[in-house]
């Protein structure tokens, strides 16, 4: 009996002086937040001013000619807009440098004193025009890049002279 006792009487002093060498525990959680808020890229740029929507080419044309169309490209393709899953992106075509300088369309290219008229047009038929500071409202965005092809047709009129003739155009994108 007196090794049992002993054993018992040992086990309790080695458990008691084995809880006062233990060191005490704290135990709490680490909250972790993040912040998405909505965002879009035209053609791949994050920027949100001085955005490259792309170029309207009208092509090389006989001082002569009676129209000629182009689509708006962007490293040779149509404008692409990518936002954040639920986003709606409406594109708003502004002003020109030179609208309503010339009988025949409401915006103008211009060589400095000469102007061709132009507009943009929402399909490759050029039946749908664009007006200034019209909108183009794209589907519901999945995350997914979008496709925008906005075309252009320029009317020849009589006595215009060869030369380079440029317009720029004001876009804004909203999502």
């Amino acid at each position: 009996m007196k090794p049992r006792l002993s054993r018992v009487l040992f086990a309790g002093v080695a458990l008691a002086l084995t809880s006062q060498a233990q060191a005490a525990t704290v135990t709490g959680v680490i909250n972790a937040t993040l912040t998405l808020i909505a965002s879009c890229q035209v053609n791949g740029s994050t920027a949100t001013s001085g955005v490259n929507f792309g170029a309207l080419n009208f092509g090389t044309q006989n001082a002569l000619f009676t129209q000629a169309s182009g689509q708006v490209q962007s490293g040779g393709g149509a404008i692409s807009v990518l936002c954040s899953k639920g986003a709606i992106p409406v594109i708003k075509v502004g002003l020109g440098s030179h609208d309503g300088a010339s009988t025949g369309g409401t915006r103008s290219l211009s060589d400095g004193t000469n102007f061709v008229p132009y507009d943009f047009y929402t399909d490759a038929g050029t039946s749908t025009l664009l007006p200034i500071n019209g909108t183009i409202t794209l589907p519901t965005s999945t995350g997914v890049a979008q496709t925008v092809d906005l075309y252009g047709k320029a009317v020849g009129k009589a006595g215009l002279p060869p030369g380079v003739y440029t317009d720029t155009v004001a876009v804004e994108l909203s999502f």
